[in-house]
């Protein structure tokens, strides 16, 4: 038998994964987040391809209206890997509005979902904003719960025919306290 070196343990010791960053989105991010939402929704929640086509739109808009001065995007990512996103458009001059919040199954429980949700109320706060709002539906009880932690109330809720299935859609809306009156 030969004798192991030092070498031959690091060698088989797996690196640790760095810690998870979040950074404004780039070139490709928004592309990614379609994806990701296409196939894990349909995926995890048997949706079809309208709910993707929803996303695109969401996505592109946001492209074309990019303005830094009232909307953020944050992408959450580890040794360049995108574990989730989420971010904020101006729906008027008092609210921002939350949109695409996804986290990849592998990142889930790592706290990312509630980073990002962070990180966007941050940002409206930052960015003037006295209120932000959302829109959900009620099956996503992970997402839902990172909302009503972060102090998002549900406003209001309304059953809906979409992306192949009977869903509720609920509205919620959070008071940041400060910002644009």
């Amino acid at each position: 038998m030969a004798e192991r070196t030092p070498e031959d343990s690091l060698s088989r010791t797996a690196t640790p994964p760095g810690p998870v960053r979040l950074r404004a989105h780039r070139p490709g991010d928004i592309g990614w987040i379609i994806e990701a939402h296409g196939r894990l929704y349909a995926r995890e929640y048997g949706w079809d391809a309208s709910f993707e086509a929803l996303v695109a739109e969401i996505g592109a808009d946001f492209l074309r209206r990019f303005d830094p001065a009232s909307d953020r995007c944050w992408i959450a990512e580890r040794d360049g890997e995108r574990l989730g996103s989420a971010l904020i458009v101006r729906k008027d001059a008092r609210t921002a509005q939350l949109r695409l919040v996804i986290v990849e199954p592998a990142a889930r429980g790592l706290g990312v979902g509630k980073r990002l949700v962070h990180a966007c109320i941050d940002s409206a706060r930052e960015l003037g904003y006295a209120a932000m709002m959302l829109w959900t539906n009620d099956c996503l009880h992970a997402a839902r719960g990172i909302y009503e932690q972060a102090g998002f109330e549900l406003v209001a809720s309304e059953a809906h025919r979409s992306f192949g299935h009977d869903l509720v859609g609920q509205n919620w809306h959070l008071e940041l306290g400060s910002g644009a009156q």
